[in-house]
């Protein structure tokens, strides 16, 4: 089966068009011709924009002067009820600051020490998933309650059963739902005076998971001055001091910290999982090769993290989940003065749109680029395309500082489920769409079964 994909739009549009279409899903909003151009221009009288899938363009914009190619202040647009002022939407001198704070908590020996946390959420999801054999589920609510639990077991020594967390976890479903990836103002460019205009749904849902989250951070804080506080990531990050300035984070600057970690480390990996989850229901082949892996590697029933390490099989999984369904299908930048791509001349302040949804299933990069193979990795062709064309955690200076996480917690979790259970696609096939995340339009449905 090949793995399912939106259809494209047909013809050109106006801004406004593609506003009401972004709104919708910004998968099919585009053309099918993004999946063979190296570069796509868009020009309107209000705004000038390019995608870009020539890898040259990209490891330029990424890694070579991503300094001239800062985050667009657009994007902040539509997140900055939830996100403030994170470091996954600010630039310049105040997001090198918050790196510099954030950046040792993801280093060394911290994700052996975290190792625990990731092990009984992955743990318990696979309990929870096996106590529901011989049903027809949405896999999407299972993957999403594993990611949260992992994301509060490793920041705040907490599991999704604690309180807040699942009042924090409840509230993020409801913020998604309301949410459209594309707000109004990161296609019109309105001066910085007018006010945003955000649903009223979705400034609730942010103010209730920030309230939430400002209510841990207060009780940290409290645990840290007592000195009874747990050696956790939130720990870490709330004690280390700015190098260069000798400052910590404030509590509101660790709330909008806090907020994108869980964003990042929370829907991104229940995006990845859930996929992964799906195409193995849809591939026995390879969910057998998972499972027997699984049963082989993972014998104790508390692995130890050397174990990850030897789930190769379940990892090439993982991977080809994040090429085909890329839990941020999008990520812009803008240039800060004039530049020259592919020929063209683009003024300062033109939007650059870096697309691992199309790049990832480039037909002029990738071999059978639309179809589920995780033995491509081992290719000559996967190799190269892994280093030029793949970039689920982006790349460069703002690569995800949780990238290493994600790898130990995907493929874990999956091992996990298919080792004690058999995976099959549910009734209807899933439809992808563009959220904040890539998510399945009305969910993806697996059949569960134990294993004999």
């Amino acid at each position: 089966m090949i793995p399912p994909k939106p259809e494209a739009a047909e013809g050109r549009g106006t801004v406004l068009r593609y506003a009401r279409r972004f709104r919708r899903d910004l998968l099919s909003a585009l053309p099918a011709r993004l999946y063979r151009a190296w570069m796509a221009d868009f020009r309107s009288p209000l705004l000038r924009s390019v995608l870009c899938n020539d890898p040259a363009l990209v490891r330029l914009v990424l890694q070579d002067r991503p300094a001239d190619f800062p985050k667009s202040d657009r994007l902040r647009e539509g997140l900055a009820p939830l996100l403030g002022q994170s470091v996954f939407v600010t630039n310049g001198a105040l997001w090198e600051r918050q790196r510099r704070i954030i950046d040792p908590a993801f280093e060394g020996g911290r994700l052996r020490e975290t190792f625990p946390a990731i092990r009984a959420a992955a743990l318990a999801a696979a309990r929870r998933m096996a106590a529901q054999a011989g049903a027809e589920i949405d896999v999407e609510p299972e993957t999403s309650h594993a990611a949260a639990d992992a994301i509060f077991r490793t920041l705040f020594s907490i599991p999704i059963e604690h309180d807040t967390a699942a009042r924090v976890f409840a509230a993020f479903r409801a913020h998604q739902d309301a949410q459209p990836i594309v707000n109004l103002a990161a296609l019109v460019p309105l001066p910085r005076w007018l006010p945003r205009f955000h649903g009223r749904r979705t400034r609730r849902t942010a103010a209730e998971i920030r309230g939430l989250i400002a209510g841990l951070v207060r009780d940290r804080a409290a645990e840290i001055a007592a000195g009874t506080a747990p050696d956790d990531l939130a720990t870490k990050i709330m004690t280390t001091r700015d190098p260069v300035t000798g400052q910590r984070f404030s509590p509101a600057e660790m709330v909008d910290q806090v907020a994108i970690f869980f964003l990042a480390g929370h829907e991104t990996s229940a995006s990845a999982l859930a996929w992964a989850l799906w195409l193995l229901a849809a591939a026995p082949d390879w969910q057998d090769r998972v499972a027997a892996e699984a049963r082989a590697v993972l014998t104790d029933d508390q692995p130890d993290f050397a174990a990850v390490s030897r789930l190769r099989t379940a990892r090439a999984v993982f991977r080809e989940a994040m090429r085909l369904y890329p839990p941020v299908p999008m990520m812009v930048r803008e240039t800060t003065r004039p530049e020259h791509f592919r020929d063209r001349d683009l003024p300062r302040g033109t939007q650059v749109v870096l697309s691992p949804w199309h790049l990832h299933r480039h037909e002029r990069l990738w071999d059978d680029p639309d179809g589920f193979d995780p033995g491509r990795w081992d290719t000559d062709n996967g190799r190269a395309c892994a280093r030029s064309a793949y970039i689920p955690f982006s790349a460069g200076q703002r690569v995800c500082p949780g990238a290493g996480f994600a790898m130990v917690e995907g493929p874990l979790m999956l091992a996990l489920i298919c080792r004690d259970l058999r995976l099959a696609p549910g009734a209807t096939v899933p439809v992808p769409v563009a959220r904040l995340t890539v998510r399945g339009q009305d969910g993806i449905m697996l059949r569960l079964d134990r294993r004999s």
